[in-house]
């Protein structure tokens, strides 16, 4: 039986050392795993926790892949491990984070993975990015498409494309 490749939307972030090389590394590593098919412009984002930390970089990608939900999930955690990521505080500084937001259209609730991620719709830095991609996209849960929800959140938390560089590739 061939297993038919799925369209999974991935958040990224860092905000420690070089983070747009965290997120560009990262990315390498999960093409080992699929394939790109989109992928948003880097964003600088304020944090929304736990304020008193480095400013993020996140980006969204659509990676086509014939994994299962929970292979991507243990992919992503392995590549976070292995450059680095230490879980020592709660939603404080990490040198690269990936979450599944979206696996296609799957609607999952495990001991281990929610799908989609549950608090998407509260994150402008999450959903401006993944506007930028996919704006009419709708949430199978909440049946909004990106668009909306972004347009739908409150002012807060500033949200910024990001410019590399001169001469510097992502």
């Amino acid at each position: 039986m061939q297993i038919l490749p799925v369209a999974a939307l991935l958040s990224l972030g860092s905000n420690l050392d070089d983070r747009a090389a965290n997120i560009e590394l990262a990315i390498q590593r999960l093409e080992a795993f699929g394939k790109v098919i989109a992928r948003s412009s880097l964003y600088e984002t304020e944090p929304m926790e736990m304020k008193n930390q480095a400013w993020f970089l996140n980006c969204v990608i659509a990676l086509e892949t014939t994994m299962t939900p929970q292979q991507l999930l243990a992919t992503a955690l392995s590549i976070e491990q292995s450059m680095g990521r230490q879980r020592l505080v709660p939603k404080g500084p990490r040198v690269i984070d990936i979450d599944i937001l979206f696996f296609g259209e799957l609607i999952e609730n495990s001991a281990t993975l929610t799908l989609p991620h549950p608090a998407l719709h509260r994150r402008r830095f999450v959903l401006s990015p993944l506007a930028e991609i996919d704006p009419d996209f709708k949430h199978p849960v909440l049946k909004k498409t990106i668009r909306q929800m972004l347009d739908s959140l409150p002012p807060d938390g500033a949200v910024h494309k990001y410019q590399l560089a001169k001469g510097r590739r992502p």
